[in-house]
Order: structure tokens, then C-alpha cells, then sequence
């Protein structure tokens, strides 16, 4: 596995900036796969390792470059609540950690550098240095992921009866005796708005 720096800077150019969620990204997902015992992530069976990301921030772009999962690969699952948190699951093992970047951090950034002005300076500054467990809480979990989530899955493709377009992996509903895909059987959690 590479040095704190060269993933930091490999972050870096992934995301195109540095800052003190790319930081915890790194940090986290480096202390998940120490966690699950895994050394180097690029380096196992890809379809080994999954991760869930609890939000859509710096630290995620982070935490995909340093595990090597992906959405494409279906093996970032991204789970919207808002929470600098990610579960770390080793899936040939069947166990998992879940780690939480702790509330209190910041301030301990304030009173550990306030000769820094900046606040993100002083953020990035402790989240390079500090011990994790006062960056992080972490609690050991079990993840069950459905078969149809996982990497390789192969299921039937339907055509929406509703607007025409291909659906994958199970996503729609019978409504009516018809097969429409989610936008169309609940239009109104559509997150699109049809001008024609």
C-alpha cells in the first residue's frame, strides 16, 4: 500500500483539489481495509471488496481511489444520509466495518493549531496527524448485500411499457399488469421534469 502522501496526492489529482474531506476519505478508507485485515486493495479480487459511502462529498472521491471501488463496478453503494461515514465490507469473509468520522474533530483542529487562521487549513493540518480514534469511531458490522447488488450480477433487461427504455437489475414495477420502470410507475420522485 502507498505512503499517506502518495495517496494524498493521487487524491489530489483524482479530485482536482485538496482539502480536509479528502483528508478523512484517505484516512477512513485506509483504516477500514486495515480493519479487514486487507493490505492492498488493488491487489485482491475485485469483486472482494465493497464500500458504502453515507455521503456525496470530498471524502468520497477519496475513499473510491484508495479502495479502487467503484459505482461503475458496482462496488460503491452510495447511501444519501448526509453522514461522513462509510461501511468497509469484506464480502469473501462475510464481515464489514462501519466508520464514522467523530463531530469533535473539528474543534480539536481549533485548539491544536490556532496559530493557523484558516480553518480548512487547520482541519487538513489535524486530520494528517491526529491518532484515529480521535478522528474516528469504528463499529464492526455485518452487510447483507443482495445477490442482484453485487459485482457480475447477469439479469434479465426489460423494456418499459411505460416510456420504452431498457431497465436493469429488477428496477421496476408491475403496476396495472404493466411493467414500467421507476420513473414511470412513480412519476412524482421523478428528479426530472419533462419539457417536450
Amino acid at each position: 500500500m502507498e505512503s499517506l502522501d502518495e495517496l494524498l496526492e493521487k487524491a489530489k489529482v483524482a479530485h482536482g483539489h485538496l482539502c480536509a474531506g479528502q483528508i478523512l476519505g484517505v484516512r477512513m478508507a485506509l483504516l477500514g481495509l486495515k480493519e479487514l485485515g486487507i493490505a492492498d486493495p488493488l491487489d485482491v479480487d475485485r469483486k472482494r471488496l465493497a464500500t458504502f459511502v453515507e455521503i456525496d462529498r470530498c471524502a468520497t472521491d477519496a475513499i473510491g481511489m484508495v479502495t479502487g471501488c467503484r459505482l461503475g463496478k458496482r462496488t460503491l453503494k452510495f447511501k444519501d444520509w448526509g453522514k461522513m461515514a462509510a461501511t468497509f465490507v469484506d464480502l469473501a469473509a462475510d464481515q464489514g466495518v462501519r466508520i464514522v468520522a467523530l463531530e469533535g474533530s473539528r474543534e480539536l483542529a481549533r485548539e491544536l493549531f490556532p496559530h493557523i487562521e484558516s480553518k480548512s487549513a487547520q482541519q487538513m493540518q489535524a486530520y494528517r496527524e491526529l491518532p484515529d480514534e480521535k478522528l474516528f469511531r469504528i463499529e464492526r458490522v455485518q452487510v447483507h448485500v443482495d445477490p442482484a447488488e453485487l459485482p457480475g450480477y447477469k439479469a434479465e433487461r426489460v423494456i418499459c411499457e411505460g416510456c420504452g427504455e431498457g431497465v436493469n437489475f429488477g428496477r421496476y414495477e408491475v403496476v396495472a399488469g404493466q411493467q414500467l420502470c421507476l420513473s414511470c410507475a412513480r412519476p412524482e420522485r421523478r428528479y426530472w421534469i419533462s419539457k417536450s
